[in-house]
């Protein structure tokens, strides 16, 4: 199951090194709720692997600026504290996966 992050928690996970995904999303964003799914999936495969959270962007604006979210969903890939990939809008499960897979 996908964590639900705040800035400080999701700052954390970063911080560890080991592989995150975080999904950035709102509740109003009609692509976000379509990619909702794929990030449990995503979350579930990947379990004990790599750290899978959704940060809300409405009420967790840090790292929105931080690492420069300026559209939703974005989902950024990280790896030893660096954001590695970055997908923007909706994008299919296995193209998650995809990159996933470079964080392994």
């Amino acid at each position: 199951m996908a964590i639900e992050f705040n800035d400080a928690s999701a700052r954390e996970a970063i911080q560890s090194g080991k592989p995150v995904v975080i999904d950035f999303w709102a509740t109003w964003c009609g692509p976000c709720k379509k990619l909702g799914p794929s990030i449990e999936q995503l979350a579930e495969k990947y379990e004990g692997k790599i750290t899978v959270g959704k940060l809300n962007a409405d009420e967790n604006d840090d790292l929105c600026v931080e690492y420069s979210v300026r559209g939703l969903p974005t989902v950024i890939f990280f790896k030893d504290g660096e954001p590695k990939e970055r997908l923007t809008g909706y994008v299919p499960l296995s193209k998650l996966e995809e990159k996933a897979e470079t964080l392994l």
